[in-house]
């Protein structure tokens, strides 16, 4: 890993990690653009989600304070109730994905695919944008289980790179009556379970393969994504009470288009 590198991938995890454009898919296609591949390109993309996590606890920090409170009467984001919502959320897409690994990892971690779910996306976030949804609850802990559970039903999307799990998350949200800039808190609490389980564990399984030499790379990616995922998380949020999400789903289908054309006539050797 170069550090240009390093700093270019983590300002793409940064940004991108929970805004509906899907950073799983960024990152593959930025790789691809860079010609970079191999056990500790993969080691690296899975440690600077770490910084974007650790943005959105930063951020969101009293959020996740409530989840320690188990005295406070009412239900909503605190205690057993907020922790069993998160893990509800959770469940199925850790099913799904330990099923699917395998079969996921091996067919769909490809540009060509992620350029087809990028396009596909945005086609669906400029539909929603045009439905009108119930909206039921107001705040967070207006929240129940049951529709938490719903919402992870729609986060299991993501498992296909290039479709965004703020993104399924957000508009499982809406589906389940929750404004936007609710439903897109909500997909920001529970990308933190998780991403920490899965980045974990995929840690835990390459972390023999990486060197001291890798540090400062690693280190410089970690901050330069925590740092971005700041930003990004502030500024969607604020997009979010001015406008609607099509315009992120005019984005994913130029992005599609792009790499589609750049794929057509600079294939992967």
């Amino acid at each position: 890993m170069e550090l240009i590198h390093s700093l270019i991938l983590g300002i793409v995890e940064g940004v991108t990690e929970f805004l509906p454009i899907s950073s799983t898919g960024h990152m593959i296609l930025t790789s691809y653009l860079l010609g970079i591949q191999g056990e500790v390109v993969n080691a690296f993309e899975v440690f600077i989600q770490l910084g974007a996590i650790l943005a959105v606890v930063v951020l969101y920090r009293h959020r996740f304070a409530c989840l320690f409170d188990f005295k406070t009467p009412g239900g909503g984001f605190r205690g057993i109730q907020g922790w069993l919502m998160l893990a509800v959320t959770s469940l199925p897409i850790l099913v799904l994905g330990k099923l699917l690994e395998h079969t996921i990892k091996s067919h769909l971690f490809n540009p060509l695919t992620v350029s087809w779910a990028l396009a596909l996306g945005g086609v669906v976030l400029i539909v929603i944008e045009r439905l009108r949804f119930q909206q039921a609850i107001t705040s967070l802990d207006e929240l129940d289980v049951k529709s938490a559970f719903k919402i992870g039903l729609f986060q299991c999307a993501a498992l296909c790179p290039g479709v965004s799990r703020a993104a399924s998350t957000i508009i499982g949200g809406l589906f389940n009556g929750l404004p936007r800039t609710v439903a897109a808190e909500y997909s920001f609490l529970a990308a933190v379970p998780i991403m920490m389980i899965v980045c974990l564990k995929d840690l835990l399984e390459i972390w023999d393969k990486l060197s001291p030499h890798d540090l400062t790379a690693f280190g410089l990616g970690f901050g330069v994504a925590f740092v971005s995922a700041l930003l990004a998380v502030k500024t969607f949020i604020l997009m979010l009470q001015r406008t609607s999400m099509a315009p992120f789903g005019i984005y994913r289908i130029i992005v599609a288009i792009v790499f589609f054309w750049l794929l057509q006539n600079h294939p992967l050797s």
